[in-house]
């Protein structure tokens, strides 16, 4: 089940922050760079981070995946985080997570991703659901982040 989460329930809030730890724990390893700012994250600094967070429960309330979402400019929304514990990976969670994205967001023209170019899964999942490399930049020495477009015109 997709939900929306609230960064004002302390257990969720909780949740959000172990699993965000967790997960970019995985790709600061697979990239190289362990500075991800997600993995700088406090409970207060995610609790006000001004995102919204969706997140695929189990039927206990454990929290196995979320996306998080931001407009930074009109006409386009940001997935600012993605993340799935690794004990649930490749059973459908992320995609579960982008389509719920693109559902509630019917009329965005476009959606706008990033993660490390040396993240495989995470840039295999992205061009799966449509998404196309727009920019590679360098974030630190030998570091790349890799953005990605989704126009609203270009379905999966």
């Amino acid at each position: 089940m997709i939900t929306k989460l609230s960064l004002q329930d302390a257990d969720m809030l909780d949740q959000i922050w172990r699993l965000q730890h967790i997960a970019y724990r995985l790709e600061a390893e697979k990239i190289g760079f362990y500075d991800i700012p997600p993995l700088l994250d406090t409970h207060e600094t995610l609790r006000t981070c001004g995102e919204t967070f969706y997140g695929c429960l189990d039927e206990d309330g454990e929290l196995l995946g979320a996306v998080a979402t931001k407009q930074e400019t009109p006409g386009s929304l940001t997935l600012m985080r993605m993340m799935v514990h690794p004990a649930h990976f490749r059973k459908g969670i992320a995609g579960s997570l982008i389509r719920h994205v693109f559902d509630l967001h019917p009329d965005v023209p476009l959606f706008i991703v990033s993660t490390g170019a040396k993240n495989e899964p995470a840039v295999a999942l992205y061009l799966k659901y449509g998404f196309i490399p727009f920019e590679t930049f360098e974030v630190a020495p030998g570091v790349e982040l890799t953005t990605f477009h989704k126009r609203a015109d270009v379905s999966v």
